[in-house]
């Protein structure tokens, strides 16, 4: 980002003298618990995506295998959640919208059969245009999906076709519209600083999708993620200060139109934010399950980080034994604070100073000269009990959490 976006601030003076870490961290309470599902098929794997997904083989996609695997492993796991009431369940890929609306019942049944399921829990399932159509909708709704998250990406077909995406604009379009007959909760998401893409451009984008009358946005900038196709060989893309021009444009177009620019990527209209991600950003707990689903839960042992197999193969092969986990291990005390701040200094509004001893275990004043520091640099503020980035610290946020990185 360009050095021309730096606002300095006053120093201040630091606070007293820390506390010294505890040995373990001392939870009064469980905080809030999610569920995410990984499905992990899609069409065709885009150049740009890095996240755990694969084109079927041939034979298709094993939808009651996968079926059978993810509730399997849920009832694995109900001796860490048990008695936990579940508030949100979010249906990720992969393009979960190529399951059938049998199996997407016969998912969401077995949930509530082994989980006791808010009865306002917001579920969402994620969908690519392409491979929906309105029938399929309306069963998923039916199925009990309350919200929809659509990868739009762009509407216009040449940035698309440079991106790798299966769908053209009007297919964006066309789903967009079977998506809000259905639902009353749509989340569109979108990609600017594409390959040759200009500001003009990205506002049109923009502009396309605020006209849809869609409650929540979600605004990425295309990066270059290490072993994908776009690493091994980078398209040309807009440099960082027409990246960034676009950045302040879609914030200020947005703000104009209503959306409150809530956390780093998101924007969403009044009371319509999504309440799973806010559920991960303000450090609660979440199973998940599927191949190559990560999960954080907390108990008075401490809190516990898993994933489960990623390739869906083993997953599946080690269902049939209860062998769900890849990976599992105890996040020591020196890593909380940098875990908490990693996900609540995403919010713009930041999270009130309470929530980190709430949520973490650990007493604020264990992290004194931190706080200090980056109140010092001009990236964090506090006030009226409130930890919140600064403008600045939202621009430089990895710099920003770097200060709770210890050794």
């Amino acid at each position: 980002m360009s050095s021309r976006r730096i606002i300095p601030l006053s120093p201040v003076t630091p606070p007293a003298k820390p506390l010294p870490l505890p040995e373990r961290p001392q939870l009064e309470a469980p905080p809030p618990l999610s569920l995410y599902v990984h499905f992990p098929w899609c069409v065709r794997k885009c150049p740009y995506c890095d996240f755990n997904s694969h084109a079927p083989r041939e034979g298709g996609i094993p939808e009651q295998a996968w079926l059978d695997a993810v509730l399997a492993d849920l009832q694995h796991a109900l001796p860490q959640v048990w008695g936990r009431r579940v508030h949100s369940v979010f249906i990720g890929g992969g393009t979960p919208s190529l399951m059938s609306a049998a199996t997407l019942d016969g998912l969401l049944t077995g949930i509530r059969m082994l989980l006791p399921l808010d009865p306002l829990a917001e579920v969402t399932l994620e969908a690519n245009p392409g491979t929906v159509e309105a029938g399929r909708f309306r069963d998923y709704r039916a199925a009990g999906v309350n919200r929809i998250s659509l990868g739009i990406q762009s509407f216009d077909d040449a940035m698309l076709a440079k991106i790798g995406r299966i769908h053209g604009g009007d297919e964006a379009r066309r789903a967009i519209d079977a998506a809000r007959t259905h639902f009353e909760r749509v989340n569109l998401d979108l990609m600017y600083a594409l390959p040759g893409q200009t500001l003009d451009m990205a506002l049109a984008d923009l502009d396309t999708a605020i006209g849809f009358g869609v409650q929540h946005l979600s605004c990425y900038h295309l990066t270059l993620e290490p072993n994908t196709p776009f690493a091994h060989n980078p398209p040309a893309l807009p440099d960082d200060d027409t990246a960034a021009d676009m950045q302040e444009a879609i914030e200020s177009r947005l703000a104009a139109a209503g959306f409150a620019h809530y956390e780093t990527s998101a924007f969403a209209r009044p009371h319509e934010q999504s309440r799973h991600n806010l559920n991960y950003w303000t450090f609660g707990d979440y199973l998940g399950i599927g191949p190559g689903a990560h999960g954080k839960l907390s108990s008075h042992e401490g809190i516990r980080r898993e994933m489960r197999h990623k390739h869906p193969g083993r997953y599946l092969e080690g269902a049939a034994r209860n062998d769900f986990i890849q990976e599992a291990r105890e996040v020591s005390v020196a890593e909380l604070p940098f875990e908490f701040m990693m996900n609540a200094l995403r919010l713009t509004e930041g999270v009130p100073a309470k929530l980190f001893a709430a949520r973490t275990g650990v007493p604020i004043e264990t992290i004194t000269d931190e706080l200090a520091q980056a109140r010092e640099r001009g990236l964090l503020e506090m006030a009226e009990g409130q930890l919140r980035p600064t403008l600045q610290g939202r621009r430089f946020l990895n710099e920003l959490l770097q200060v709770f990185l210890r050794d």
